[in-house]
């Protein structure tokens, strides 16, 4: 087996690559055809936890009575594993294969503006991170091919997306994600432009101008994504793009806010929340280097609730005392901490927890509403916290990448006392350990413990949780519990947002231009 490769560009990063992508994933995957996703080179700190012999997800809906978000028994899950991102990860649930490191063999994760943590073949590379940025790609390059080679032998068909646009001709001598992959593959090209941006005839143009006549090749078709108004006013641009390049337009997607797929980057927009009165507001923090904030994503399907992304004190002052504030997950957690004071937003979030609101922290948040963050090792730098739990955290060499099966403890009590014996799925990526403060327990400040493994506490009002794990706004029995009185139906499924996106470009493509693309 040798797969047929469908690649999406992009003339610029937000185009629409990645959920392009994930559509086409599941659209050929309702052909019957063997499907996988690649990405040869990720930059995001959205990250996925896939295991050397991942968890049967296949893209289906949960068995009756299953915790796994994905699918699958979580009980079936390993306990180890490996990083790649998140949109390869639902690009792989998307096509109804076993999400593997080979589809986003390398990641990078920022962690300062000019400093990325490497991930490679979902393993963190020390020397790879303290090489420069233009030295590596004759080191992984190999890597990445030999991943993308493998999955073609495997698959019927390999879905490959860019990053940014493959016009960037300063970094054309050391690509490793664009047209080097697409001339590797001979993959049939798609490029996307998003023409809500203004300018897209000028960046199609532009961006097949600038490319080798040998890669200009490859380019296949335009998609024109995040179209407003009447379809026929484009005349004659497409048909005169079409003459100066011989490429034509294959498809107008129309704008579509509410398609229902996390974001692989960038907060939500506020225009998507959800229709009807809102009954409960979820503040999110959103500081620089946010991480995993995609997991939110199922809190815009639930009625009623609306998810809020907060830069400063006044967008917490309108909060009711039953509104929650969330601290996610960080790839910086003292840069992250020190961004948060500055900004004020300490006094807002004690003021919040003070009156009884309820705060959630996630992995890094977690670590941030302790006493203390200790780095004997100089992975993330020392810090004080925000002594909302009697916890302090210590940063290790190793990093803990894990699936996770759990169960909530029976005392487990305040706003978030409907998880009270609720086994749940996710996973953990994190550097740091937490524990009891050792001096505030002598004096009787102790943090409850509510799940097992130093994997979540809260404090003695109840109203403030944290938790290592990643995930459980994810889960089914989770978001059953917790927001059960919201919903007028099953718990809404990725899979159905995947079969939704293959049902669109099925569509909106001119007629037979999805399987010329693989013919």
């Amino acid at each position: 087996m040798s797969a047929q490769c469908v690649m999406v560009l992009g003339t610029t990063s937000g185009a629409g690559k990645s959920w392009l992508t994930t559509a086409l994933c599941r659209y050929y995957a309702r052909q019957g055809l063997k499907v996988a996703p690649f990405k040869a080179q990720n930059m995001s700190n959205n990250a996925r936890v896939v295991g050397p012999h991942a968890p049967p997800l296949c893209g289906s809906l949960p068995p009756e009575g299953a915790n796994s978000p994905w699918g699958g028994p979580a009980a079936n899950w390993p306990s180890g594993g490996g990083e790649i991102g998140s949109a390869q990860y639902f690009q792989a649930l998307a096509a109804r294969a076993i999400p593997d490191v080979r589809m986003n063999p390398l990641l990078l994760k920022p962690e300062r503006d000019t400093h990325s943590q490497v991930v490679l073949m979902g393993q963190v590379d020390e020397v790879l991170s303290a090489m420069p940025w233009r030295g590596r790609s004759a080191s992984v390059w190999p890597v990445i091919a030999q991943a993308l080679d493998a999955l073609r032998e495997e698959n019927d068909v390999v879905v490959i997306e860019g990053a940014g646009s493959p016009a960037e001709i300063n970094l054309s001598g050391s690509d490793i994600v664009n047209m080097r992959v697409a001339r590797h593959a001979q993959a049939a090209c798609l490029l996307v432009t998003d023409i809500d941006r203004g300018g897209a005839f000028a960046h199609l143009y532009g961006t097949w101008a600038l490319l080798p006549e040998a890669e200009r090749a490859l380019i296949k078709g335009y998609v024109l994504n995040k179209f407003r108004g009447d379809a026929t006013l484009l005349a004659p641009a497409p048909q005169m793009l079409q003459d100066l390049t011989g490429v034509p337009t294959v498809a107008t997607l129309p704008m579509w806010w509410q398609h229902g797929l996390p974001e692989e980057d960038g907060v939500f927009d506020d225009r998507s929340i959800t229709s009807g009165a809102v009954t409960l507001t979820v503040a999110v923090i959103a500081y620089p280097r946010i991480s995993n904030l995609d997991e939110f994503q199922p809190l815009k399907n639930i009625p009623g609730v609306r998810l809020q992304w907060v830069r400063s004190p006044s967008e917490l002052a309108g909060l009711a005392a039953t509104d929650w504030i969330i601290l996610p997950g960080s790839k910086h957690t003292s840069g992250d901490l020190a961004w948060l004071r500055q900004q004020g937003l300490d006094g807002a979030i004690a003021r919040h927890a003070g009156q009884g609101g309820a705060v959630l922290g996630v992995c890094g948040g977690l670590q941030m509403l302790g006493e203390a963050l200790i780095d004997p090792h100089g992975i993330d730098g020392n810090a004080p916290g925000l002594g909302l739990l009697p916890l302090v955290t210590v940063f290790e060499a190793d990093k803990t990448v894990c699936h996770t099966q759990t169960c909530f403890d029976a005392g487990i009590c305040g706003p978030w006392g409907t998880l009270a014996g609720v086994s749940v799925a996710g996973y953990e990526i994190h550097h740091g350990q937490t524990q009891q403060h050792p001096a505030m327990a002598h004096s009787g400040d102790v943090a409850r413990p509510v799940l097992p493994g130093g994997l979540g506490w809260q404090n003695g009002a109840g109203n403030v949780l944290g938790l290592y794990l990643h995930g459980l706004l994810e889960d089914p029995a989770a978001l059953q519990a917790l927001f059960g009185s919201h919903l007028r139906g099953p718990v809404p499924t990725l899979d159905r947002v995947f079969d939704g996106l293959a049902d669109y470009i099925g569509h909106h493509f001119a007629p037979g231009v999805l399987a010329g693309l693989i013919a």
